[in-house]
């Protein structure tokens, strides 16, 4: 008999409990990481990107000099009340963003991830997703994935998309809603029924491990590790599951009918958002927020579809309909700033304790060029009011910004995706 380690196809299946789970899918299982080094007694630190997948005018968000003391532009503008709150980085790109169509780049805008689309792809970690690993169980949902057009920017260690939230009022739900006392037995349920399954993948697979050869036995031990994390974050689910939710002064909201109300849909996505962070119910948040192939309701002078106006080719009556509708935006995202600037948490704002990544992965929508991208970073106990100006030609990795960013919650890294250095010129984080 041959004494050769058996030969698996990739396909081969762990039955058990009456499901069956693939054995490279345990690698797509959120590992939920302990957060380490907590100081109990210091503020959460807390991450939120937002991303504009139509991008922004540049001439109307640039400002044209760099440094503390750069004249506002029309956007700016509307940032004006926290100008000491905010940065603005121009000069940023990902390497290699040309994808199998021109809005391909809002697949790697978290992730950095090269060629996105294109055969033989796969994408990576998104930043939130590794900020959410190393938080584990810290909070009730270890992350938000939230968007207002049914996109998402978040994405699995092995490549998978999360589907994104789209509903405030099941956001709403969720976060503060407590269930009937069956419903709580009913997930209770559910959950330790996930850890009975478990139970069976973990037996079948050790009797699995017997008939492989040292490379495979090393590759089952990263399922093995994969499961244990799991069951850690079932235990976390069902303690979370048997606590009361948070109460919070705001009545039970309604979705906003109108699709086309892109300001009415933004601005209570906003809410919800600072309501969950407000409540330490999560640290990480990723918002998309769109567009549409359609004229958005309840802006004045606005007679043209979204996507149609980012393709403007320099038609001055297409930039200024283009110009009234991100204006706005930027108004509903100065109203968020605001709310978070006035919430205090232990004599500091909620904003100071969170980085907000404000941008788009276009830098020219109308070319659908991802060079040079808008990037606005808010909060998060950086030192802010000035605008830096990155080489336009030879742009900086943006994922180097993103090493900062994760170090600043607490990972010690030193490199992500694509990036070069630790940091980019004028990010400064001074807690």
């Amino acid at each position: 008999m041959s004494r050769h380690p058996s030969v698996l196809n990739r396909r081969h299946f762990l039955k058990g409990a009456g499901a069956s789970v693939a054995l490279p899918l345990l690698g797509a299982m959120t590992p939920a990481l302990r957060a380490r080094g907590a100081d109990p007694t210091e503020s959460p630190r807390r991450f939120v990107a937002i991303c504009a997948g139509l991008g922004f005018h540049g001439p109307f968000l640039f400002p044209d000099q760099p440094g503390a003391s750069y004249s506002l532009t029309p956007y700016l503008e509307k940032l004006a009340d926290h100008r000491k709150e905010f940065t603005v980085f121009s000069g940023l790109s990902h390497p290699e963003q040309n994808g199998n169509n021109g809005h391909a780049s809002n697949l790697t805008w978290l992730t950095s991830a090269r060629r996105p689309g294109l055969a033989g792809f796969k994408n990576t970690i998104s930043l939130d997703q590794l900020m959410a690993q190393h938080l584990g169980g810290t909070t009730r949902l270890p992350f938000l994935c939230l968007s207002n057009d049914g996109g998402s920017l978040s994405w699995t260690a092995n490549g998978i998309n999360i589907p994104a939230e789209s509903s405030p009022s099941k956001l709403f739900a969720t976060l503060f809603i407590d269930g009937s006392k069956q419903e709580i037995t009913r997930q209770v349920q559910k959950l330790e029924r996930g850890r009975s399954i478990l139970d069976t993948v973990r037996d079948e697979a050790q009797r699995l491990d017997r008939r492989l050869g040292t490379q495979d036995r090393h590759k089952l031990d990263e399922y093995f590790t994969a499961i244990r994390d799991l069951e850690e974050r079932i235990g976390q689910s069902e303690e979370w599951t048997r606590r009361p939710k948070p109460m919070v002064d705001y009545e039970p909201p309604q979705d906003v009918a109108d699709k086309r109300d892109i300001l009415a849909r933004q601005r209570l996505m906003y809410d919800m958002m600072v309501l969950a962070l407000q409540t330490d119910s999560t640290r990480v948040i990723t918002l998309s927020l769109g567009g549409m192939n359609a004229v958005p309701s309840n802006i004045p002078g606005v007679n043209t579809d979204w996507h149609n106006l980012s393709h403007h080719g320099k038609d001055e009556a297409k930039i200024e309909e283009l110009q009234r509708i991100e204006e706005a935006e930027f108004i509903e995202f100065n109203r968020f700033l605001t709310r978070l600037k006035g919430l205090d948490e232990q004599g500091r704002s909620l904003l100071d304790h969170t980085a907000v990544l404000f941008g788009s992965n276009l830098g020219n929508a109308s070319s659908h060029d991802w060079h040079n991208l808008p990037i606005i970073l808010a909060g998060g106990g950086y030192r802010h009011g000035q605008y830096v100006a990155h080489d336009a030609r030879d742009n900086t990795p943006f994922a180097n910004m993103f090493v900062s960013l994760a170090q600043r919650m607490g990972l010690e890294i030193d490199a992500f995706g694509s990036s070069t250095a630790e940091s980019v010129h004028g990010l400064d984080w001074v807690g």
